[in-house]
């Protein structure tokens, strides 16, 4: 089961919207709703347990089915930093690029997202 959003989709929408028109010059506010729209977005659409995507400080998510983790690490993790995270989910950076570059952490044979990347198509 999917987690529930608690970003209202569109306001969550503007503030991408917002951040791709600024160049990612945005509020801290704007920055949080953004991010955390896009984790609950991919929660949405790839429900599960078995992933944990990290944005710290803004959110975190469990996706993708398969083992469930409970308690401490989980195995398959993925922790990036907000420019990277939206950058990914709206398709200005490719998943390999960011991953290549060192700016997504990544461990565990589940943790790549290129499947369920981009969320949200970039605005040109």
């Amino acid at each position: 089961m999917p987690p529930r959003r608690r970003t209202d989709p569109l306001a969550g929408l503007a503030a991408v919207r917002e951040w791709e028109a600024k160049d990612g010059d945005i509020g801290r506010e704007s920055l949080a709703t953004a991010v955390r729209f896009t984790l609950e977005e991919l929660g949405e659409r790839a429900p599960g347990r078995s992933v944990e995507v990290r944005v710290p400080p803004y959110a975190a998510v469990q996706c993708i089915e398969g083992t469930t983790h409970r308690r401490g690490t989980p195995p398959n993790v993925v922790e990036t930093d907000p420019e990277t995270w939206l950058a990914v989910a709206t398709g200005r950076m490719s998943w390999t690029s960011a991953w290549e570059s060192g700016r997504l952490l990544v461990s565990g044979v589940r943790a790549d997202l290129t499947a369920y990347v981009p969320l949200v198509e970039a605005e040109r």
